[in-house]
């Protein structure tokens, strides 16, 4: 017979029967004999790792302390790029001023007269009149001009 045919017909079912024997007496006080070492207890891990959320806990918490530590290293690479894109730059503009002197001496000192007395003091003379040689379309050749030696250039003097 099962429960519900047993309901349907008014008979109680094994577990809601009236019992019958009465249930035992109150438990025993339960006293430490003196003299017996107390048996040690088992040591149980700690609350934080018997969490089952943890794990998790632990890996966000190093994956932040791992972020960073990244952008810390990050950033103080970029400091260094920027200290030394500034340092180039100052040296860049040092070199732009140093160019634009040397080419302020270059503009300022090709005057011709300048030139020619460079060119003396150099041991250079002056180049005689030019001859030019020009080849015609069939493969001869004609001279044109009257082409001179330059002159002998003058002794240097004694001092130097």
């Amino acid at each position: 017979m099962t429960r519900a045919t047993a309901r349907v017909q008014g008979v109680a079912s094994p577990r809601t029967a009236p019992r019958a024997t009465p249930r035992a007496a109150a438990r025993p006080n339960l006293t430490l004999v003196p003299g017996v070492p107390p048996a040690r207890a088992r040591r149980r891990a700690p609350r934080a790792l018997r969490h089952p959320r943890a794990p998790f806990v632990l890996l966000v918490v190093a994956m932040l302390v791992g972020t960073t530590l990244g952008l810390l290293v990050l950033n103080t690479a970029i400091a260094v790029d920027s200290l030394k894109a500034t340092q180039l730059r100052a040296d860049n503009a040092a070199r732009a001023q140093e160019v634009q002197r040397l080419e302020q001496q270059v503009v300022s000192g090709e005057t011709p007269a300048e030139i020619a007395a460079g060119a003396v003091a150099a041991g250079l003379v002056p180049a005689g009149p030019a001859g030019y040689l020009v080849i015609d379309p069939d493969g001869g050749a004609v001279l044109r001009g009257t082409p001179a030696p330059a002159p002998a250039p003058a002794p240097a003097p004694a001092g130097d």
